[in-house]
């Protein structure tokens, strides 16, 4: 038997009981009698308090059931691959019926930069204005011409300690945003892997389907893809319109798929638990030191790694985008890499009213393995969030990654 209850004109369930969340996404209190149909359900901890702060800690852990005689069996039953193929099919109609006007807000801004501005002072802009980044523009050419991005700070940074050299304002100053990025393709542009460099603006158009845009970020590699607007053929007189992402494709209430994403093959999972013979799963520990981090992010093609205790349960995230911090108080020109801990780094950006304490909720979304995709897709809709971490119910032990890529791979496949 499944309840509610009726708390203060709202309905609520029972935070200590087990619950059970239905195809619609709604969690009831489950009520478990004497005797008993063979059921096969799906329990789940509640989720108290905003979607931005899952909490899991709880003394009721999820996981799939078999209940026959009073015997509970684990086990987690694979959703078949034709109602797979009948989810990616309505999802795949939905991205090609709407196009990427359908991504434009009723109001805002879209911030670019000039190409000639020094490398240091646009990643103080970056900062400043919170965004991770930045279409570039060359005046000279009438055009939009590239991205800047949290990755060439790193690169600029491990090229530099690469050299033995500490990083200065004066080497960043030296250098625009054209002559870096002229210097990165002379660098990496004939490297094969995931930071290939583009010789070109990959772009889109507001006439392009949901599903083309969300290609071109996926077979690209890119996280962002500007929306460029001419009136004229050869494209002069462009009108930047919007940064199109994969979160912001996602939530333009797509179909409800109430599959666990236990039973879905996608994401990155510890050996134990997914395939082991897909991607590794890279953690980070706190006192990883930074120059290791950034090595591993561009090594292992990631956007973000989890960082864990002894025991592997989450503590933090760290990002190619928290690079940025390191443009506060101009904290570049006084650091090494090999000296710096991740713990370190982490703590440059955060609010100085903060309350102490490495775990930050909102940069960890955190979900279950038995939460459904529906889920999963809603927090990754949240604006920032780009992946959620899956963790074991209680220990917070990290199980896997989804990402936003790997959710478009998913469905586009």
């Amino acid at each position: 038997m499944q309840y509610k209850f009726y708390v203060d004109g709202e309905w609520r369930h029972d935070e200590q009981q087990p619950t059970m969340t239905n195809h619609y996404g709604v969690v009831n209190t489950l009520c478990l009698t004497r005797d008993f149909e063979q059921t096969n359900t799906i329990l789940s901890p509640s989720t108290p308090g905003s979607r931005m702060n899952m909490d899991v800690d709880n003394d009721n852990f999820q996981r799939t059931v078999s209940l026959s005689d009073g015997i509970t069996q684990e086990g987690s039953q694979r959703t078949s691959e034709a109602a797979i193929q009948i989810s990616r099919g309505r999802v795949s109609e939905y991205l090609n019926g709407h196009t990427g006007y359908d991504l434009l807000p009723d109001s805002g801004k879209v911030i670019a930069l000039d190409v000639n501005l020094p490398v240091k002072q646009s990643f103080h802009i970056l900062h400043e204005q919170g965004i991770p980044v930045a279409p570039l523009w060359d005046s000279c050419r009438g055009q939009f011409v590239g991205l800047l991005s949290p990755l060439d700070f790193i690169l600029i940074l491990r090229e530099l300690e690469t050299h033995g050299s500490n990083l200065t304002e004066e080497q960043l100053e030296t250098h625009t945003i054209s002559a870096w990025k002229e210097a990165k393709r002379q660098i990496y542009g004939r490297n094969e892997g995931p930071w290939r460099t583009n010789n070109h603006l990959v772009h889109a158009t507001p006439y392009e389907s949901l599903r083309e845009i969300a290609l071109k970020i996926l077979q690209t590699g890119v996280s962002t893809v500007p929306i460029i607007f001419s009136t004229s053929s050869d494209g002069s007189y462009p009108q930047l319109l919007h940064l199109a992402s994969l979160s912001g494709i996602l939530k333009c209430n797509l179909p409800i798929l109430s599959q666990p994403v236990c039973t879905i093959p996608l994401g990155t999972w510890v050996p134990t638990i997914g395939d082991p013979n897909g991607r590794p799963l890279a953690m980070l520990r706190p006192n990883t030191t930074l120059s290791s981090a950034l090595n591993l992010l561009v090594q292992a093609g990631v956007s973000s790694i989890p960082i864990v205790d002894d025991n592997d349960s989450l503590l933090d995230t760290y990002s190619r985008s928290d690079i940025t911090a390191l443009a506060k108080d101009k904290v570049y020109t006084h650091i090494r890499l090999d000296e710096m801990t991740i713990h370190q780094a982490l703590q440059l950006g955060q609010d100085a009213n903060s309350p102490f304490g490495f775990f930050n909720g909102q940069r960890c979304q955190m979900c279950l393995r038995s939460d459904t995709l529906m889920k999963v897709m809603e927090r990754l809709a949240n604006p920032g969030v780009r992946r959620v971490f899956i963790v074991e119910a209680g220990s917070k032990r990290v199980e896997g990654i989804i990402s936003l890529s790997d959710i478009f791979k998913f469905l586009l496949s």
